[in-house]
Protein backbone atom coordinates (compact mmCIF):
# COMPACT_ATOMS: atom_id res chain seq x y z
CA UNK A 1 0.00 0.00 0.00
CA UNK A 2 1.38 3.28 -0.53
CA UNK A 3 2.04 6.24 2.00
CA UNK A 4 -0.61 8.11 0.37
CA UNK A 5 -3.29 5.75 0.09
CA UNK A 6 -2.23 4.53 4.23
CA UNK A 7 -2.56 8.55 4.81
CA UNK A 8 -6.16 8.27 3.47
CA UNK A 9 -6.73 5.40 4.90
CA UNK A 10 -5.87 6.58 8.47
CA UNK A 11 -7.90 9.75 7.98
CA UNK A 12 -10.99 7.52 7.11
CA UNK A 13 -11.21 6.03 10.68
CA UNK A 14 -12.00 9.48 12.03
CA UNK A 15 -13.89 10.39 9.33
CA UNK A 16 -17.01 10.02 11.55
CA UNK A 17 -15.81 12.67 14.03
CA UNK A 18 -14.95 14.94 11.35
CA UNK A 19 -18.60 14.97 10.17
CA UNK A 20 -19.75 15.48 13.47
CA UNK A 21 -17.50 18.92 13.40
CA UNK A 22 -18.34 19.95 9.92
CA UNK A 23 -21.93 20.02 10.64
CA UNK A 24 -21.80 21.57 13.84
CA UNK A 25 -20.19 24.56 12.53
CA UNK A 26 -22.80 24.57 9.75
CA UNK A 27 -25.74 24.47 12.24
CA UNK A 28 -23.60 27.74 13.71
CA UNK A 29 -22.67 30.08 11.21
CA UNK A 30 -20.69 32.89 11.69
CA UNK A 31 -20.57 35.91 9.73
CA UNK A 32 -17.09 37.52 8.33
CA UNK A 33 -15.08 38.99 11.13
CA UNK A 34 -17.40 37.58 13.59
CA UNK A 35 -16.46 33.65 13.51
CA UNK A 36 -15.91 33.38 17.62
CA UNK A 37 -17.80 30.27 18.14
CA UNK A 38 -15.63 28.99 14.87
CA UNK A 39 -12.64 30.21 16.09
CA UNK A 40 -13.40 28.91 19.48
CA UNK A 41 -14.34 25.08 18.20
CA UNK A 42 -10.84 25.09 16.19
CA UNK A 43 -8.62 26.41 18.81
CA UNK A 44 -10.10 23.69 21.09
CA UNK A 45 -9.54 20.86 18.58
CA UNK A 46 -5.82 22.12 17.67
CA UNK A 47 -5.28 22.33 21.29
CA UNK A 48 -6.80 18.96 22.12
CA UNK A 49 -4.32 17.54 19.86
CA UNK A 50 -1.24 18.79 21.36
CA UNK A 51 -0.98 21.68 18.66
CA UNK A 52 0.43 25.67 19.91
CA UNK A 53 -2.14 27.11 19.10
CA UNK A 54 -2.38 31.43 18.57
CA UNK A 55 -5.49 33.42 18.67
CA UNK A 56 -6.62 36.47 17.27
CA UNK A 57 -4.28 36.82 14.39
CA UNK A 58 -5.76 39.76 12.08
CA UNK A 59 -9.14 39.35 14.41
CA UNK A 60 -10.97 36.08 14.98
CA UNK A 61 -7.97 34.28 12.69
CA UNK A 62 -6.08 31.34 14.23
CA UNK A 63 -2.99 29.91 13.54
CA UNK A 64 -1.64 25.98 14.78
CA UNK A 65 2.15 25.42 14.91
CA UNK A 66 3.00 21.86 14.95
CA UNK A 67 7.07 21.39 14.56
CA UNK A 68 8.83 18.06 14.01
CA UNK A 69 12.39 17.50 14.62
CA UNK A 70 14.95 20.77 13.45
CA UNK A 71 14.02 21.06 9.47
CA UNK A 72 14.08 24.61 8.81
CA UNK A 73 11.33 23.94 6.23
CA UNK A 74 7.86 25.48 6.55
CA UNK A 75 4.73 25.18 4.89
CA UNK A 76 1.43 27.25 5.69
CA UNK A 77 -1.93 25.09 4.81
CA UNK A 78 -4.87 28.08 4.87
CA UNK A 79 -9.16 27.48 5.33
CA UNK A 80 -11.52 30.07 5.57
CA UNK A 81 -14.18 30.07 8.19
CA UNK A 82 -17.13 32.94 7.67
CA UNK A 83 -20.67 32.13 6.45
CA UNK A 84 -22.67 34.06 3.86
CA UNK A 85 -26.03 36.44 4.64
CA UNK A 86 -28.07 33.63 3.33
CA UNK A 87 -31.40 32.16 4.51
CA UNK A 88 -30.65 28.67 4.20
CA UNK A 89 -33.03 26.21 2.39
CA UNK A 90 -31.64 23.04 2.41
CA UNK A 91 -33.77 20.91 5.17
CA UNK A 92 -31.32 19.60 6.64
CA UNK A 93 -31.12 18.02 10.30
CA UNK A 94 -28.30 20.28 10.87
CA UNK A 95 -29.18 23.21 9.06
CA UNK A 96 -28.44 26.97 10.14
CA UNK A 97 -30.03 27.95 13.87
CA UNK A 98 -29.39 31.56 12.74
CA UNK A 99 -31.85 32.66 9.91
CA UNK A 100 -30.26 34.42 7.35
CA UNK A 101 -27.03 33.22 8.18
CA UNK A 102 -25.60 30.04 6.51
CA UNK A 103 -22.60 28.45 4.92
CA UNK A 104 -23.72 28.37 1.51
CA UNK A 105 -20.04 28.23 0.37
CA UNK A 106 -18.88 25.35 2.01
CA UNK A 107 -16.14 27.18 4.00
CA UNK A 108 -17.22 24.80 6.97
CA UNK A 109 -16.05 22.12 5.02
CA UNK A 110 -12.95 24.09 4.53
CA UNK A 111 -12.67 24.01 8.06
CA UNK A 112 -12.95 20.43 8.69
CA UNK A 113 -10.99 19.24 5.99
CA UNK A 114 -7.75 21.35 7.29
CA UNK A 115 -8.63 20.40 11.18
CA UNK A 116 -8.77 16.20 9.78
CA UNK A 117 -5.21 17.37 8.23
CA UNK A 118 -4.05 18.75 11.61
CA UNK A 119 -5.05 15.47 13.42
CA UNK A 120 -3.31 13.06 11.52
CA UNK A 121 -0.14 15.11 11.39
CA UNK A 122 -0.78 15.81 14.82
CA UNK A 123 -0.01 12.04 15.27
CA UNK A 124 2.50 11.65 13.36
CA UNK A 125 6.28 11.40 12.44
CA UNK A 126 6.40 10.95 9.18
CA UNK A 127 7.93 15.16 8.64
CA UNK A 128 9.99 17.22 9.41
CA UNK A 129 9.73 20.55 9.83
CA UNK A 130 6.89 23.18 11.12
CA UNK A 131 3.63 23.39 9.63
CA UNK A 132 1.51 26.57 9.98
CA UNK A 133 -2.61 25.85 10.17
CA UNK A 134 -3.98 28.99 9.28
CA UNK A 135 -7.95 29.20 10.00
CA UNK A 136 -8.89 32.38 8.07
CA UNK A 137 -11.53 34.87 9.04
CA UNK A 138 -13.80 36.88 6.70
CA UNK A 139 -13.20 35.63 3.33
CA UNK A 140 -16.41 36.83 1.54
CA UNK A 141 -15.65 40.23 0.77
CA UNK A 142 -14.61 41.25 4.42
CA UNK A 143 -10.48 41.64 4.01
CA UNK A 144 -9.96 38.64 6.32
CA UNK A 145 -7.05 37.48 4.48
CA UNK A 146 -5.07 41.48 4.50
CA UNK A 147 -6.05 41.71 8.26
CA UNK A 148 -4.07 38.80 9.15
CA UNK A 149 -1.54 39.76 7.17
CA UNK A 150 -1.44 43.15 8.39
CA UNK A 151 -1.23 41.31 11.70
CA UNK A 152 2.31 39.93 11.03
CA UNK A 153 0.83 36.57 9.48
CA UNK A 154 3.89 35.63 7.68
CA UNK A 155 6.46 37.30 9.87
CA UNK A 156 5.01 35.83 13.21
CA UNK A 157 4.44 32.55 10.96
CA UNK A 158 6.92 32.07 8.73
CA UNK A 159 6.14 29.78 5.48
CA UNK A 160 8.51 28.46 2.39
CA UNK A 161 5.01 27.98 0.56
CA UNK A 162 1.38 27.85 0.86
CA UNK A 163 -1.37 26.14 0.24
CA UNK A 164 -5.65 25.99 0.21
CA UNK A 165 -8.14 24.62 -0.94
CA UNK A 166 -11.99 25.21 -2.29
CA UNK A 167 -14.45 22.41 -3.25
CA UNK A 168 -15.84 22.36 -6.53
CA UNK A 169 -19.64 21.65 -7.73
CA UNK A 170 -20.17 20.25 -10.53
CA UNK A 171 -16.90 18.21 -10.14
CA UNK A 172 -17.28 14.24 -8.36
CA UNK A 173 -15.88 13.63 -5.09
CA UNK A 174 -12.41 12.68 -5.56
CA UNK A 175 -11.88 14.89 -8.21
CA UNK A 176 -8.89 17.47 -8.06
CA UNK A 177 -8.70 20.84 -10.19
CA UNK A 178 -6.24 23.31 -10.32
CA UNK A 179 -5.00 25.88 -12.89
CA UNK A 180 -1.98 27.02 -13.50
CA UNK A 181 -0.51 31.10 -13.73
CA UNK A 182 -3.69 33.14 -13.08
CA UNK A 183 -6.64 30.97 -11.75
CA UNK A 184 -9.14 33.39 -10.54
CA UNK A 185 -9.88 36.52 -10.99
CA UNK A 186 -9.33 39.91 -8.96
CA UNK A 187 -11.84 42.88 -8.34
CA UNK A 188 -14.28 44.16 -5.94
CA UNK A 189 -17.40 45.68 -5.30
CA UNK A 190 -18.66 49.21 -5.88
CA UNK A 191 -21.33 51.75 -5.05
CA UNK A 192 -22.71 54.93 -6.85
CA UNK A 193 -24.52 57.35 -4.76
CA UNK A 194 -26.78 59.64 -7.02
CA UNK A 195 -27.89 62.90 -5.87
CA UNK A 196 -31.00 64.67 -7.62
CA UNK A 197 -33.84 66.58 -6.76
CA UNK A 198 -36.91 65.15 -5.91
CA UNK A 199 -40.54 66.02 -6.62
CA UNK A 200 -44.37 65.04 -6.78
CA UNK A 201 -44.39 62.41 -9.09
CA UNK A 202 -47.15 64.01 -11.28
CA UNK A 203 -44.90 66.70 -11.90
CA UNK A 204 -41.58 65.73 -13.02
CA UNK A 205 -40.56 69.15 -14.93
CA UNK A 206 -39.67 70.22 -10.71
CA UNK A 207 -37.44 67.26 -10.65
CA UNK A 208 -34.02 65.58 -11.30
CA UNK A 209 -35.35 62.53 -11.51
CA UNK A 210 -32.14 60.14 -9.99
CA UNK A 211 -33.67 56.80 -11.25
CA UNK A 212 -33.45 58.46 -15.16
CA UNK A 213 -29.85 58.94 -14.26
CA UNK A 214 -29.26 55.75 -12.55
CA UNK A 215 -30.86 54.03 -15.73
CA UNK A 216 -28.65 56.00 -18.26
CA UNK A 217 -25.37 55.17 -16.23
CA UNK A 218 -26.03 51.72 -16.07
CA UNK A 219 -25.72 51.41 -20.19
CA UNK A 220 -23.04 53.48 -20.01
CA UNK A 221 -21.23 51.68 -17.15
CA UNK A 222 -21.81 48.17 -19.21
CA UNK A 223 -19.83 50.14 -22.23
CA UNK A 224 -16.45 50.33 -20.33
CA UNK A 225 -15.69 46.25 -20.87
CA UNK A 226 -16.78 46.20 -24.26
CA UNK A 227 -14.68 49.88 -25.37
CA UNK A 228 -12.12 50.10 -22.67
CA UNK A 229 -10.77 46.74 -21.65
CA UNK A 230 -8.72 45.44 -24.45
CA UNK A 231 -10.08 41.83 -25.94
CA UNK A 232 -7.22 39.77 -25.07
CA UNK A 233 -8.07 40.88 -21.31
CA UNK A 234 -11.06 39.12 -19.23
CA UNK A 235 -13.02 41.44 -17.53
CA UNK A 236 -16.50 41.58 -15.98
CA UNK A 237 -19.06 44.57 -14.64
CA UNK A 238 -22.19 43.42 -13.19
CA UNK A 239 -24.57 46.25 -11.58
CA UNK A 240 -26.23 43.99 -9.19
CA UNK A 241 -28.07 46.42 -7.15
CA UNK A 242 -30.51 49.79 -8.16
CA UNK A 243 -32.45 51.13 -5.10
CA UNK A 244 -34.73 54.15 -5.19
CA UNK A 245 -37.88 55.78 -4.30
CA UNK A 246 -40.21 54.33 -1.82
CA UNK A 247 -43.30 55.33 -2.73
CA UNK A 248 -45.69 55.50 -6.24
CA UNK A 249 -46.60 59.32 -6.47
CA UNK A 250 -42.84 59.98 -5.39
CA UNK A 251 -39.63 61.13 -7.55
CA UNK A 252 -37.15 60.20 -5.05
CA UNK A 253 -34.11 62.49 -4.33
CA UNK A 254 -31.52 60.03 -4.43
CA UNK A 255 -30.29 56.55 -6.23
CA UNK A 256 -27.64 53.81 -5.51
CA UNK A 257 -26.35 51.61 -7.83
CA UNK A 258 -23.85 48.63 -6.74
CA UNK A 259 -22.15 45.69 -7.89
CA UNK A 260 -18.89 44.00 -9.19
CA UNK A 261 -15.61 44.10 -11.23
CA UNK A 262 -13.83 40.86 -11.73
CA UNK A 263 -10.62 40.70 -13.64
CA UNK A 264 -7.60 38.79 -14.17
CA UNK A 265 -4.77 41.98 -13.61
CA UNK A 266 -4.82 44.60 -10.71
CA UNK A 267 -4.28 47.19 -14.07
CA UNK A 268 -7.20 46.35 -15.67
CA UNK A 269 -9.40 46.59 -12.11
CA UNK A 270 -7.44 49.91 -12.07
CA UNK A 271 -8.79 50.98 -15.95
CA UNK A 272 -12.48 50.01 -15.12
CA UNK A 273 -12.44 51.74 -11.84
CA UNK A 274 -10.77 55.11 -13.84
CA UNK A 275 -13.83 54.81 -16.34
CA UNK A 276 -16.11 54.57 -14.14
CA UNK A 277 -15.48 56.97 -11.81
CA UNK A 278 -15.53 59.17 -15.39
CA UNK A 279 -18.78 57.99 -16.66
CA UNK A 280 -20.59 58.11 -12.92
CA UNK A 281 -19.61 62.02 -12.76
CA UNK A 282 -20.47 63.00 -16.72
CA UNK A 283 -23.65 61.37 -16.62
CA UNK A 284 -25.04 62.89 -13.64
CA UNK A 285 -23.39 66.34 -14.43
CA UNK A 286 -25.59 65.63 -17.79
CA UNK A 287 -29.17 65.81 -16.35
CA UNK A 288 -27.94 68.18 -13.45
CA UNK A 289 -27.07 65.93 -10.91
CA UNK A 290 -24.11 64.53 -8.74
CA UNK A 291 -22.62 61.14 -8.07
CA UNK A 292 -19.97 59.99 -5.55
CA UNK A 293 -18.27 56.13 -6.96
CA UNK A 294 -17.02 54.18 -3.95
CA UNK A 295 -15.15 51.89 -5.56
CA UNK A 296 -13.34 49.20 -2.92
CA UNK A 297 -10.94 46.41 -4.64
CA UNK A 298 -11.04 43.58 -2.44
CA UNK A 299 -9.17 40.69 -4.14
CA UNK A 300 -6.32 40.64 -6.35
CA UNK A 301 -5.96 38.14 -9.03
CA UNK A 302 -4.92 34.92 -7.28
CA UNK A 303 -1.83 33.23 -9.39
CA UNK A 304 -0.64 29.92 -8.92
CA UNK A 305 3.20 29.48 -9.01
CA UNK A 306 4.66 26.89 -10.97
CA UNK A 307 6.49 24.89 -9.08
CA UNK A 308 3.41 24.86 -5.98
CA UNK A 309 1.08 24.01 -8.35
CA UNK A 310 3.02 20.79 -9.75
CA UNK A 311 3.55 19.91 -5.78
CA UNK A 312 -0.05 19.78 -5.41
CA UNK A 313 -0.94 18.42 -8.87
CA UNK A 314 1.65 15.35 -7.93
CA UNK A 315 0.00 15.54 -4.29
CA UNK A 316 -2.98 14.88 -5.37
CA UNK A 317 -2.19 12.37 -8.08
CA UNK A 318 -0.76 10.12 -5.66
CA UNK A 319 -4.10 10.12 -3.58
CA UNK A 320 -6.48 9.76 -6.19
CA UNK A 321 -4.46 8.61 -9.77
CA UNK A 322 -3.59 11.07 -12.21
CA UNK A 323 -6.79 10.45 -14.40
CA UNK A 324 -8.52 12.47 -11.35
CA UNK A 325 -6.33 15.48 -11.18
CA UNK A 326 -7.33 18.07 -13.65
CA UNK A 327 -3.65 19.74 -13.92
CA UNK A 328 -4.95 22.47 -16.88
CA UNK A 329 -7.91 23.75 -15.81
CA UNK A 330 -9.26 27.70 -17.66
CA UNK A 331 -9.34 30.28 -14.81
CA UNK A 332 -12.61 31.39 -13.69
CA UNK A 333 -14.13 34.73 -12.78
CA UNK A 334 -14.74 34.59 -9.52
CA UNK A 335 -12.41 35.77 -6.38
CA UNK A 336 -10.32 34.52 -3.59
CA UNK A 337 -8.78 36.79 -1.16
CA UNK A 338 -6.04 33.68 0.07
CA UNK A 339 -4.50 36.13 -3.60
CA UNK A 340 -3.59 38.07 -1.53
CA UNK A 341 -1.45 35.70 0.78
CA UNK A 342 0.08 34.03 -2.94
CA UNK A 343 1.15 37.75 -3.47
CA UNK A 344 3.68 37.77 -0.26
CA UNK A 345 4.62 33.67 -0.52
CA UNK A 346 4.78 31.06 -3.47
CA UNK A 347 2.15 28.76 -3.30
CA UNK A 348 -1.16 27.62 -4.83
CA UNK A 349 -5.02 27.07 -4.69
CA UNK A 350 -6.41 23.84 -5.45
CA UNK A 351 -10.24 22.71 -6.02
CA UNK A 352 -11.69 19.24 -4.84
CA UNK A 353 -14.84 17.97 -6.38
CA UNK A 354 -18.47 18.64 -4.12
CA UNK A 355 -20.51 15.82 -6.52
CA UNK A 356 -21.64 15.87 -9.52
CA UNK A 357 -25.07 16.60 -8.52
CA UNK A 358 -24.15 19.78 -5.81
CA UNK A 359 -25.83 22.82 -5.94
CA UNK A 360 -23.64 25.78 -6.62
CA UNK A 361 -22.23 27.76 -3.98
CA UNK A 362 -23.84 31.04 -2.31
CA UNK A 363 -27.34 29.28 -3.14
CA UNK A 364 -30.00 28.44 -0.51
CA UNK A 365 -30.18 25.00 -1.28
CA UNK A 366 -26.03 24.07 -1.38
CA UNK A 367 -24.77 21.61 1.47
CA UNK A 368 -20.90 20.81 1.55
CA UNK A 369 -20.49 16.95 0.44
CA UNK A 370 -19.08 15.60 3.93
CA UNK A 371 -17.51 12.73 1.48
CA UNK A 372 -14.96 14.94 0.62
CA UNK A 373 -13.82 15.45 3.60
CA UNK A 374 -10.85 12.83 3.67
CA UNK A 375 -9.69 13.51 0.21
CA UNK A 376 -8.98 17.34 1.05
CA UNK A 377 -7.89 16.67 4.62
CA UNK A 378 -5.31 13.47 2.65
CA UNK A 379 -4.10 16.04 0.13
CA UNK A 380 -3.45 18.66 3.07
CA UNK A 381 -1.47 16.01 4.83
CA UNK A 382 0.88 15.00 1.54
CA UNK A 383 1.76 17.94 0.93
CA UNK A 384 3.54 18.07 4.02
CA UNK A 385 4.41 14.93 3.83
CA UNK A 386 6.28 15.24 0.59
CA UNK A 387 8.05 18.45 1.18
CA UNK A 388 9.03 18.38 4.81
CA UNK A 389 10.83 14.99 4.02
CA UNK A 390 12.24 13.22 6.77
CA UNK A 391 15.66 12.08 5.71
CA UNK A 392 16.26 8.49 6.22
CA UNK A 393 18.51 8.26 9.92
CA UNK A 394 16.35 11.32 11.16
CA UNK A 395 15.56 11.09 14.58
Amino acid sequence: MSSAQQTLDKIRTFHADLTAIRQDIHAHPELGMEEHRTADLVASKLAEWGIEVHRGVGGTGVVGVLRRGNGPKSIGLRADMDALPILEGTGVPYASKFPGKMHACGHDGHTTMLLGAARYLAQSETFNGTVNFIFQPGEEGCGGAEAMLKDGLFERFPCDVIYGMHNRPGEPVGKFVIAPGTAMAGGGFFDISITGRGSHGARPEGSVDPVIVASQMVSAIQSIVARNVPPADTAVVSITMIHAGDAYNVIPQTARLGGTVRTMKRETTELIETSMRRIAKSVAEGFGATAELDFRALFAPLVNEAKATEEVADAAAEIVGDDKVNRRAPPVSASEDFSFMLEKVRGAYVNLGNGVDSIPVHNPAYNFNDEAIPYGSALYARLVERELQRMPGEA
